[in-house]
């Protein structure tokens, strides 16, 4: 083992993973499946969600593991009757208040661990409230929205920096804003739609994925996505095309929405406005 390693177990196994890694990582070595909501992997872990958490030898509280570093001889155990607790009270509080019916794994992890969000009853405080339609290109919808800060880090300092939004309120006020709560057309958002591309829960969704899904149109099953590379400039970005076969009254084939693969070297996932969102010029 070099100096630049660290050695440690999870779960009685043995781990070497590189220096900086972090206990997530040194899981993920393991082959363990550790749910996370509020972790990206093209933003810096802000450990909001804490379904993450792991026990770690000698620590008295339980550690999220996105965001803390593996350290030399690390003892981490991540299935103890401590973090079963932990993981399961964080889908039910999360699951009873925020409508995550759009969000992967969830309910997988809700059997994993014996989660049941609906016995608080039906008068448990949620986050409710309308969807924002503002825009041609996207939507908010922040009845679906855990607050885990990967929007507003994309626009702001460590992706985009154009600082359109941000948290406003307190408890169940809390929410993603703009300035002074303005529409979108009228904020200094510029429409890249990095937002989109980093959110976990589908709070932020392309328009004609939410207009399809709201006419009962959308069919993920029927999708396929191909890689290509942006023509509207020369910096050379990779484009992720989601097509939907059958789609409208002719039941042609339509892009129904753009990303950008989270490993190119050129984009990390981020694309602008034109990448994004200017695909439509392809359709009739």
């Amino acid at each position: 083992m070099s100096g630049h390693e660290v050695a440690v177990t999870v779960d009685g196994r043995p781990v070497v993973v590189p220096e900086g890694a972090t206990v997530l990582d040194a899981c993920t070595a393991a082959g363990i499946d550790t749910p996370t909501l509020c972790f990206g992997d093209t933003v810096a872990a802000r450990n909001v969600c804490r379904i993450c958490v792991v026990d770690v030898a000698g620590s008295r509280a339980l550690v999220p593991s996105c965001s803390r570093p593996a350290e030399p001889g690390m003892e981490i155990a991540t299935d103890t009757p401590r973090v079963r607790h932990a993981r399961r009270m964080v889908l039910e509080l999360l699951g009873s208040s925020v409508d995550l019916s759009l969000t992967d794994h969830v309910e997988e992890w809700n059997a994993r661990y014996g989660a049941d969000p609906d016995r608080f009853g039906p008068d448990a405080a949620t986050v409710a409230q309308p969807v924002k339609v503002d825009n041609d290109c996207f939507v908010r919808d922040y009845s679906r929205c855990i607050l885990c800060y990967q929007c507003t880090d994309a626009c702001g300092e460590q992706w985009q920096h154009t600082f359109a939004i941000a948290i406003a309120g307190r408890g169940f006020d809390a929410t993603v804003s703009t300035e002074h709560g303005v529409g979108l057309p009228d904020s200094a958002c510029v429409y890249c739609g990095n937002c989109i591309e980093v959110c976990p829960t589908d709070a932020l969704m392309f328009r004609t994925e939410f207009d399809l899904r709201t006419m009962g149109t959308w069919a993920s099953e029927r999708q396929t996505r191909t890689d290509t590379i942006c023509a509207f400039c020369g910096v050379g970005c990779t484009l992720t095309l989601h097509v939907q076969h059958g789609v409208g009254d002719d039941d042609g084939d339509r892009i129904v929405k753009v990303t950008s693969p989270h490993s190119s070297s050129v984009t990390a996932g981020n694309l602008c406005i034109k990448g994004r969102f200017g695909a439509g010029h392809v359709h009739p």
